[in-house]
């Protein structure tokens, strides 16, 4: 119980150390009194469609191609994800306060008008950030906080009178930059909040168009802010040729809130503390469950049956034992059916494993921010990339034992195996949204620098870990195998391979499903995950309850004379993965407004990607943990 209450001590800890530090991912910036500060522009996305555009992909006015380089640094991550954020045309200068100002007159062709009304009705929201800060639309009267801003509004006929929904667009935009000084301890200014009110206005101007920051307007003044006029709004017509004025004030006010708390406004309806403290708690549960069967097993039948059975003094008593001490001479037999694609599977699974604790260790430190998709997206990348001699090891020390000797095309395979099926995957999806025009298509070169990461880097750590794995001895074993193999006899309904297979990975998926909700919401639904400390002991629970759920099945197994527990013992642990799959198809049909085929595609793979990972990793740590405890349970048997 200490350790435990240790255990989450240290996730509350790191939960914490997320929440002040990590959460807004860099160091404090100060600006001075009129410094220009730069904004971006995210993709524009949408919660019923993975279908994301480019902030001047919308029809919005578009700056010279010189001033569409200037982009934030965009690492491997941001660019599978979109490219990373552009530089806005936006002028913020510090507590330089702008009411009115004109931005650009546009003229919306009839496609641009379509892509417009199509983004409106499929609810798509702008995103910026400013000092790494993103914008949100607030109501304190409302209690509500959500980032990004609609492009604009649909009108039922309902309401309007019309015979069909009218559209319209916001192009005025009330822009609020939120800072904290304190000359005491910093000079200048911290920003600590950025708001936006979006309005739709049908600007009335006088003056040469093409001298657009000359107009006279006659709807927003200086004095006359513009105001959500319905008799005024600006509307979309399908006929095309709308000429759209752009225009927006930017307000800067002072506020109490410290740069360390400023993100407290976007954790606003996270989930609690104690629905993750719930979690553990709930997958304690299943760990004393599952401790309380392997104690039994270990401490009073096994050592009570290995202890009768050394005693016995002739072989004629001997051979009148059952259960798991007859197949003493069958049970390391190597398995029957593709032995080297089981120690593939466990190589690869082996190399996830190693992955995902590096990632864990270095987000409770604060080497990774949530925020930060693309930076996050990248360090999985180098870590699986940089874990490969780890699957080349175990790969080539597993194949060894099952008496393989083809150790290069073994190598070979587990370097290519599980990344040739995401990569194969990944650009089928990415010509699907390529004929979409999203701005998450992948371009050639970024796919080459995946390849290249792969075959330059990937692959040989594969070969390193090959050769040292062949060169090792073999994995020792306690027994000899008979040159016959032993009949098993007839299996009942609760012992056969499909039993334990679908039984073997619930309480797995079961430890992890409540976190899992989180993890599925911030991959889906643009929330904030943050809570690493208490994800690293949700995963060390994942970790005990499949080492002890593969125990239990393996020594059922074992004692109905079935010998065959090589593959069972991974498949029992790796259906997990198949749950977690099955979850995500709840998940969409509960939790999400996914429109359209492409969409759905898109989730489904990536699920399945992720299911597949998690299925090796947790069919790795099964096989594992029978093979120790195979190893165990007969080395402790005295045969002659």
């Amino acid at each position: 119980m200490r350790i435990l209450a240790a255990a989450l001590a240290l996730a509350y800890l790191a939960t914490v150390v997320s929440e002040r530090t990590y959460v807004p991912g860099y160091a404090p910036s100060s600006y001075e009194p009129l410094e220009e500060i730069n904004a971006y522009a995210d993709l524009v996305e949408s919660s019923k469609t993975q279908v994301p555009f480019s902030y001047y992909d919308m029809g919005y006015c578009k700056p010279s191609e010189k001033f569409l380089k200037k982009r934030l640094t965009s690492n491997l991550g941001s660019k599978l994800q979109g490219g990373g954020s552009t530089l806005l045309h936006y002028t913020f200068e510090a507590k330089h306060i702008e009411a009115c100002q004109k931005l650009c007159l546009k003229t919306l062709s009839k496609g641009e008008v379509a892509k417009f009304r199509h983004a409106i009705a499929k609810e798509y929201r702008i995103h910026w950030q400013i000092d790494s800060l993103p914008l949100v639309m607030r109501s304190e009267e409302l209690d509500y906080v959500i980032r990004g801003f609609p492009l604009g509004f649909v009108a039922p006929s309902s309401l309007t009178g019309e015979l069909n929904d009218e559209y319209f667009l916001y192009n005025h935009l009330r822009i609020t930059v939120l800072y904290h000084s304190d000359p005491s301890l910093f000079s200048g200014l911290r920003i600590v909040g950025f708001e936006v009110v979006p309005f739709s206005v049908n600007h009335r101007w006088q003056g040469d168009e093409n001298d657009v920051e000359n107009l006279q307007l006659d709807t927003c003044t200086t004095i006359n802010p513009a105001v959500n006029d319905p008799s005024n709004f600006m509307k979309l017509s399908k006929e095309g040729d709308v000429p759209v004025l752009y225009t927006y004030d930017i307000d800067w006010k002072s506020s109490p809130t410290l740069w360390s708390n400023r993100w407290d406004i976007y954790l606003r309806g996270n989930p609690d503390d104690e629905i993750h403290v719930f979690a553990i708690v709930n997958s304690l549960m299943i760990i004393f469950f599952l401790s309380g069967i392997v104690a039994m097993i270990l401490l009073r039948t096994l050592r009570k049956e290995i202890s009768e059975y050394n005693e016995l003094s002739t072989l004629e008593e001997a051979q009148e034992e059952s259960g798991w001490k007859l197949v003493h001479a069958d049970v390391f037999r190597p398995p029957r059916t593709l032995p080297m694609a089981l120690s593939i599977l466990v190589g690869t699974g082996s190399q996830i494993g190693m992955a995902l604790v590096l990632m864990l260790l270095l987000a409770c430190m604060g080497f990774l921010t949530p925020t930060d998709k693309g930076n996050t997206l990248t360090m999985v990348i180098l870590l699986y990339v940089f874990s490969g001699s780890v699957a080349g090891y175990w790969s080539a020390r597993l194949y060894k034992l099952f008496g393989g000797k083809d150790w290069k095309t073994n190598t070979i395979a587990t370097a290519a195996c599980f990344p040739s099926c995401i990569v194969g995957l990944f650009i089928i999806l990415n010509i699907g949204l390529s004929s979409k025009g999203a701005a998450t298509a992948v371009s050639f070169t970024t796919i080459l620098a995946v390849f290249l990461l792969w075959l330059g880097v990937s692959t040989p750590l594969m070969f390193v870990g090959s050769y040292f794995g062949f060169r090792k001895e073999t994995i020792s074993v306690p027994l000899k195998t008979n040159q016959i193999a032993r009949i098993i006899p007839e299996q009942g309904f609760y012992t056969t391979p499909f039993f334990s297979i679908v039984v073997g990975g619930i309480l797995p998926f079961g430890s992890v499903c409540i976190e899992l909700f989180f993890i599925m919401s911030s991959l889906w639904l643009s929330q904030i995950y943050y809570v690493f400390g208490f994800l690293f002991v949700v995963v060390i629970i994942l970790v005990i309850t499949c080492a002890e759920m593969s125990i239990v099945m393996t020594y059922f197994q074992l004692t109905n004379e079935d010998y065959l527990w090589w593959w069972r013992s991974f498949l029992s642990c790796a259906s997990s993965g198949c749950y977690l799959f099955l979850y995500s198809i709840w998940y969409y049909q509960t939790k999400l407004e996914l429109e359209g085929f492409l969409s759905g595609l898109v989730y489904f793979t990536y699920n399945a990607i992720i299911a597949t990972a998690f299925g090796a990793f947790t069919g790795a740590i099964g096989f594992f943990s029978s093979l120790i405890f195979v190893r165990e349970i007969y080395g402790a048997l005295k045969v002659d």
